[in-house]
């Protein structure tokens, strides 16, 4: 077909399609669903990935942990696994000696409710209940850049050394305990026990909006031992002055860790090494599931969507068979024929797939304003996808109709009635 005829077949279907508006929408509305799943589901993933992703990129690039068991394990522990020693101070220490590619390693202490401790933070009738406290050295900022402070000042080597009672405070915890008032200088009790105020850090929430470092309270590090000695889940921090150097670190680190602690050669490391890039990994593994589930929900969506524009050609043949009949007798060749009607249902389906990607975006939008700790953001190759999508729904269950249309007898069409 020439490019005129084309026009002018596509002018006709689209003439066709306008004059059973409300037939056409219910025809494509199995269309509209599907692609519409498709494409709010993949936003609200494709949103959420990314909301991961610039968490992780927060904790740092340039930093491994190291651990006594491995972070969001789900396998069940052997009795090897949970023999394991703790990590201490003088591992970190060594870390440091030892390790050439380390920049710096030092080790991290934590009191949660999580972990089955209640915390308390009080400045005069307020109080924050059940925040995280963590004690670390003065290079824990250094590792960890999430904990940069805006007002005053982070630990130092000295406060540790001497296991002094400063802190520095969480965002959240500052304005729910000081409000307006400048929270540097002041005593609060973290426990019951008297802390300095040293500094506050800058606002940071944690993923979905969960506990970040605006619900931390840092002390020193031999403070924080001194203060619970039963706390004994040693997490040491490790960085790099280069993303390239990772792999070399935590070489030289296991094998610093194993010739420390007596790991045997035939035996496996009794620690684990793990980087913030664990997280994103794991959300994508259980996103990965979701999007399949999703494929297969729109699949069945555009499979019932199919069959009724397939329902509809057919009606829309026979009611069309004189027509067909007077367009042969006038010259309209076979494959004219099937080109209209294949036409007519490309255009149809390829309609629905627009209104599902403009009801996708409006339900992405409506999410992300109802719930905006839960990011959504429009994936072009998802919103293309899901176009091809309906219109190869178009043309493939629109191809029987079209032949049976091409290959009517044009007497027997104008004898129709």
């Amino acid at each position: 077909m020439t490019r005129v005829e084309w026009r002018e077949s596509l002018g006709v279907a689209m003439a066709t399609i306008a004059s059973q508006k409300l037939r056409a929408f219910l025809t494509a509305l199995g269309v509209v669903i599907g692609v519409a799943s498709v494409i709010s589901v993949a936003a609200i993933i494709h949103g959420l990935n990314q909301h991961i992703t610039d968490k992780v990129r927060e904790i740092g690039t340039q930093v491994f942990f190291v651990t006594r068991f491995k972070a969001f394990s789900f396998e069940r522990w052997t009795e090897d696994i949970r023999k394991r020693k703790y990590l201490t101070v003088d591992d970190a220490a060594a870390i440091r000696e030892q390790c050439p590619t380390v920049e710096k390693a030092t080790p991290i202490l934590t009191r949660a409710l999580f972990f089955g401790q209640e915390n308390e933070v009080r400045y005069q009738n307020n109080r924050v209940q059940d925040p995280f406290v963590r004690g670390g050295e003065p290079e824990l900022v250094d590792v960890l850049p999430v904990y940069a402070v805006k007002e005053g000042r982070f630990l130092t080597a000295t406060e540790n050394l001497h296991a002094e009672h400063v802190c520095i405070l969480g965002t959240a915890i500052a304005d729910s305990l000081f409000g307006p008032r400048d929270p540097i200088g002041r005593e609060v009790r973290v426990n019951g026990v008297p802390f300095k105020v040293i500094g506050v850090f800058e606002p940071h929430q944690g993923l979905f909006g969960g506990p970040g470092v605006d619900q931390f309270v840092i002390i020193p590090y031999r403070t924080f031992v001194k203060l619970y000695p039963e706390i004994k889940e040693v997490i040491i921090g490790v960085s790099v002055a280069d993303p390239s150097l990772l792999a070399t670190a935590e070489d030289e680190v296991i094998e610093q860790l194993r010739r420390g602690r007596r790991v045997a050669a035939s035996q496996r490391n009794d620690f684990e090494i793990s980087s913030p890039d664990v997280v994103a990994d794991l959300w994508k593994q259980l996103t990965g599931a979701i999007v399949v589930l999703t494929l297969i929900i729109a699949s069945i969506g555009l499979l019932v969507g199919g069959i009724g524009v397939m329902n509809i050609m057919l009606v829309s043949v026979t009611e069309r068979t004189a027509e067909i009949g007077v367009r042969k007798a006038l010259g309209a060749r076979r494959r004219d024929i099937r080109s209209q009607f294949l036409l007519e249902a490309v255009a149809l389906t390829g309609a629905g797939g627009m209104i599902g990607i403009l009801a996708g975006v409006l339900v992405s939008v409506g999410v992300a304003a109802l719930f905006p700790s839960l990011p959504t953001s429009v994936s072009l190759f998802w919103t293309v996808m899901g176009l091809v999508m309906a219109i190869g729904v178009g043309l493939f269950f629109g191809i029987y109709p079209a032949v049976k249309a091409a290959n009517l007898d044009p007497v027997r069409c104008l004898r129709y009635e």
